[in-house]
This record gives C-alpha cells, sequence and structure tokens, in this order.
C-alpha cells in the first residue's frame, strides 16, 4: 500500500488553505494539517476596512471556512493558536509550539508550505507605544479599531501612510463620523501606484469628501495626553490633533521562519521561489505575502503582496506537492480600490516606474466618459496609458473617476499578459451598447492618442511642463479654445491665458502671433488637439496642446465645475 503523502501547510488565510484544498483535491489520501498562529483559518482580509465602515455588518461574513469546515468536508486537520517555532530540513521536521499552554511538540512531513504572509511596517517613531495607535492586518484589528472608537468616543483620527489600505480606512473611518486626516511622506496619495497627475484626480475628490491631507511629510513623533494615549501626530511642518492613528505605511514578508531554516531570501527580502513555487529546498514551497514575483514586463523580481496573487499562489502549490506540475509565471502589479466615490486602477507600470527601468515612453492621458453621453448617469474616468515609443508595446495604464474603472484595468491586464501593442488595443472589438459604453471605448481613445503622437500628427505637453513654463513666467500663447460660458465657469488663470474659442480660430488667426510658441486647452484635450492641427495647417510651427486638459490639470484653477 502506497504511503500517505504528508503535507504540512503553515500559514492561514489565503495562500495556505488554498494549498491545502488543493492538495485535497489532487491527492484524497495524503495527510495534510495547517498550522495557523491566529484564532482565523481562511477569511478575507481584503473586507477589512468595509467591515470597519459597517458595510460588511457582522464579522463572520469575512469567514471563507472554520477549521471545522476543513476537518468536516476534506480531512484536513487545523491547528489554529499554533506557533511553528523552527523546520529541521534534515529531518523533515517542524516544531510546534501552542501559544497558550507552551506544549511544544514535533510533526513530520514529505512536503512543506511556508504561507506566512507579511507583517505590517511600524516604524521606529517616538511615542508608537501610545494608545489608540493602530495597524489593520487581521480581523482582531479591525475589532480593537471599532472598540476604541465606541469606548473612547473618537472624533478624529490621523492615517499615516496613503497607499491602498490608507486610502480605504479614510472612507471607512470618516463613514463611521470621524475628522480624518491623511499624512504622507511622498509627493501625492497612491505614490507606489500611481502617476502624480492622475493622483491629483484622486486628491481632488478626497478633499471634496472633507479628508485633509497632509503630503510630503513625513510623521517625526505620536504625543500623548498624559494617561497613555495618543494625542498628536507631529511633523516637521505641522501637529494633527488625533484621538486615533492608523498605520498604513505598507507590509514586509514574515521571512523568519525561512531565513532561520537557511532558504534562500531574494533581493526585494521576501523568500526566493522558482516558477513552481520552490523555494531553495525541493521539498519546501512557498506563495502569498511571504515571495517574490516576477514582473512579467521587465523579468525582475518584485514584492507585490496582494490576496488574487496568494489565491493563485496556493492552487499551483497544492498542485505541484501531490505530483503535479503546475507554475507561476509572474505579476503585472494590478490594484484596484474604491475611494468614496472614486474608482482607481492601475496596471503594469506607471510612467516613473518605466522610464527607471529604462523605457524610452510614449503617454496619454485621456478624460472620457464611462459609456455614451447621452445615456443618464454618465461619469466620466481619467485614463493615462503608457507604451514602449520604440515597439508600441503597452507597458501600462492608469484609471480613475467615478465612472467605471475595473474593466478598462482588466482589459488592459488581459492586453499586457498577452503582449499587445498599441494598435492592437486600438482595433480591439469590445463590447458596446450605449449604458455599457461609447462606440469608442475610453482605452481605444487613449490609444489612438499614442499612436497620433508616434506618427508626429499630435504634440502635447503634460501639465507639470506647462505649468513649469507659467512659473517661470515664459513668453508663450495658453490659448484657451473653449467657449465664453465654458471659461467662466471654470478655467486656469495666468498671464499667458488668452480665450479664443474654436469655431472662431480660423476667422481669427491674425491675432495669434506666429513668431511665440502656442499651447492650446480645453476641457479634455479634443478640440485642443483639433486647435494644434488647425494652427499648423495654417502656418504656425510652435503648437501644443495639454495632454488631458482642464480635467486633468492637477493645479489650482479658478470657478468650479462637476468635471473637477
Amino acid at each position: 500500500m502506497k504511503e500517505r503523502n504528508r503535507i504540512i501547510v503553515i500559514g492561514g488565510v489565503a495562500c495556505g488553505p488554498k494549498a491545502a484544498a488543493r492538495a485535497r483535491r489532487c491527492d484524497p489520501q495524503a495527510k495534510i494539517t495547517v498550522i495557523e498562529q491566529g484564532e482565523f483559518i481562511s477569511y478575507a482580509g481584503c473586507g477589512l476596512t468595509y467591515y470597519i465602515d459597517g458595510v460588511i455588518e457582522v464579522r463572520n461574513a469575512l469567514l471563507s471556512r472554520t477549521p471545522q469546515d476543513f476537518k468536516k468536508t476534506m480531512d484536513i486537520d487545523v491547528l489554529t493558536g499554533t506557533q511553528v517555532t523552527s523546520i529541521n530540513r534534515v529531518a523533515h521536521q517542524v516544531e510546534t509550539m501552542d501559544l497558550k499552554t507552551g506544549k511544544r511538540a514535533v510533526m513530520d512531513y514529505d512536503k512543506l508550505v511556508l504561507a506566512t504572509g507579511a507583517k505590517p511596517v511600524i516604524p521606529p517613531i517616538e511615542g508608537r507605544d501610545l494608545q489608540g495607535i493602530f495597524t489593520l492586518k487581521t480581523i482582531q484589528d479591525a475589532e480593537a479599531i471599532l472598540s476604541f472608537i465606541t469606548s473612547n468616543k473618537a472624533q478624529k483620527a490621523a492615517i499615516v501612510g496613503a497607499g491602498l489600505i490608507g486610502i480605504e480606512a479614510a472612507e471607512s473611518l470618516t463613514s463611521r463620523g470621524l475628522k480624518v486626516t491623511v499624512v504622507e511622506a511622498l509627493d501625492w496619495v497612491l505614490p507606489t501606484l500611481l502617476d502624480a497627475e492622475v493622483a491629483a484626480f484622486l486628491t481632488r475628490h478626497l478633499e471634496d469628501k472633507g479628508v485633509n491631507l497632509l503630503l510630503s511629510q513625513m510623521v517625526t513623533r505620536f504625543e500623548g495626553d498624559g494617561d497613555g494615549k495618543v494625542r498628536y501626530v507631529v511633523t516637521k511642518k505641522t501637529r494633527v490633533e488625533a484621538d486615533m492613528v492608523l498605520l498604513a505605511i505598507g507590509v514586509r514578508p514574515n521571512v523568519k521562519l525561512a531565513k532561520d531554516a537557511g532558504l534562500a531570501i531574494g533581493v526585494t527580502g521576501a523568500i526566493s521561489v522558482n516558477d513552481y513555487l520552490q523555494t531553495s529546498d525541493p521539498d519546501i514551497y512557498a506563495g502569498g505575502d511571504c515571495v517574490e514575483n516576477t514582473n512579467l514586463i521587465t523579468g525582475s523580481k518584485v514584492y507585490t503582496p496582494m490576496g488574487s496573487t496568494a489565491n493563485k499562489h496556493g492552487r499551483v502549490i497544492g498542485t505541484n506537492i501531490t505530483g503535479g506540475q503546475d507554475s507561476f509565471p509572474g505579476v503585472l502589479g494590478t490594484a484596484i480600490l474604491k475611494a468614496f466615490d472614486c474608482n482607481v486602477g492601475r496596471v503594469g507600470m506607471s510612467e516613473i516606474e518605466a522610464r527607471k527601468a529604462g523605457f524610452n515612453v510614449t503617454t496619454a492621458l485621456v478624460p472620457a466618459h464611462e459609456h455614451a453621453g447621452y445615456y443618464p448617469n454618465n461619469e466620466r474616468i481619467l485614463v493615462k496609458l503608457v507604451s514602449d515609443t520604440e515597439t508600441h508595446q503597452i507597458i501600462g495604464g492608469q484609471v480613475v473617476g467615478r465612472g467605471e474603472a475595473a474593466k478598462r484595468i482588466d482589459v488592459l491586464a488581459t492586453a499586457l499578459t498577452f503582449g499587445g501593442k498599441i494598435e492592437t488595443l486600438a482595433n480591439l472589438d469590445l463590447g458596446y451598447a450605449p449604458p455599457y459604453n461609447s462606440a469608442m471605448d475610453p482605452l481605444h481613445h487613449a490609444a489612438n492618442v499614442i499612436r497620433n503622437k508616434c506618427s508626429g500628427l499630435a504634440k502635447a505637453l503634460r501639465p507639470a511642463e506647462v505649468k513649469g513654463k507659467i512659473n517661470k513666467d515664459e513668453d508663450f500663447i495658453f490659448l484657451d479654445v473653449r467657449e465664453r460660458d465654458e471659461w467662466q465657469e471654470w478655467r486656469i488663470e495666468a498671464p499667458q491665458i488668452k480665450l479664443l474659442p474654436h469655431p472662431l480660430l480660423r476667422k481669427q488667426l491674425d491675432k495669434i502671433p506666429k513668431d511665440k510658441e502656442i499651447v492650446t486647452l480645453c476641457l479634455t484635450s479634443v478640440r485642443a488637439y483639433q486647435a494644434q492641427r488647425t494652427l499648423e495647417g495654417a502656418g504656425f510651427r510652435n503648437v501644443k496642446f495639454v495632454d488631458g486638459s482642464l480635467v486633468a490639470w492637477p493645479y489650482e484653477t479658478v470657478g468650479n465645475s462637476k468635471e473637477k
């Protein structure tokens, strides 16, 4: 009789339980044990912010499976409240400790899975041990935050970090009635995900919702109120009053167990694995937030912890530890989130990342509506597309706005995965009906803008370049080609601004000096691009338009518009 395959999985939540469940389906006879040091074995960690704001009303709704479920339905043993203290790779054994009793035990394995996840970054800031300072990684963290808000009647919250968790938590805590301040050391929100002009669109929305944003400010210390509770968050520039603080600076891979066992750690600081998610020990596999991945665009190693990736890892691992041969090719860094009424997504590389990686890039910044403009409840989105100038390969994309962002990100993720080029994207046969889309999707428009730029038809300046010209008091004509009523409602004020509506442009060419640089502007760049071509056709030689125009302008404006 064949000896049972002894499989031990260290870690719950996403990758570990998925690996165990897949292994059971592939090998009905294997002896499978999952060891988790926390109370819960499988839960939706990505839903914690929605539990805090009350959208998820019951904690148990976040629980995917209980230890009893695993045992009853799949004959998988689950040990919660148990820590693996060491791995003996030679003997194929792990040592465990019951965290309640301190009792130790030794367990044998044939295949071992490390799904030890990540831990929140807690910087060595003075006052970090004060009461009321939290991280958000587990169900217990969320419950502690809710309990503290209620028992202390908290009214003001400070969030340190404007990443995914920080922005989602800003909505959650605002929904709970707290006045929220977000403190970010870098220059814009979601700094590792978005480029500045896309982030600016989100910034306006957050501020409209009452979130106070302190950007380019690093926290230097926390101050208490004398009874051990946090009262102030202090930066080099200001002092923010807070009844509670959430540290949302990011996470680091939990690799201590792997490192102590002598397993290879990668350049990112996470566990190094091959395409089969094997570690440097062929009998030990690892996945989820504790491992590094391969960037599908550059081939370099990256650390991109995501619940979706962890689940895919689990399936691959479960297949391979039971004799299969599945592989995980890598990631595109896809991310999406909801921030109040704004949808935000990115995939691939940002422009900043692409340039750092050595790409010569061409970009498009395109404001557009989510579906046909004449169909009711139409919302705007801003699309940024990044491509390689020479090969026309799609490198990345970002979408932000009240309109549908997720499907655009998913289309781009698919195109990137299959090596799509701008020309392919421009002609992609996407679904069209007025409630769902325009005849030309915003991605079609973005791709065509890049095609026009690469062919030399479209000549654009990014908003930051135009703002730089204004700040330097350069002598150029900033030509707003919208109608006067549009200009009166919402406009940029600068000495170089001149209003000349596009329908009058051909009739009044003599009013525009040919010896000066001209930068055209409208609401979304459509008329501005037309004006650039009109002027060039009339013999003007130094004409460009503002990419994304007024909708994508991240700087101060005069007036107000629903487009903002």
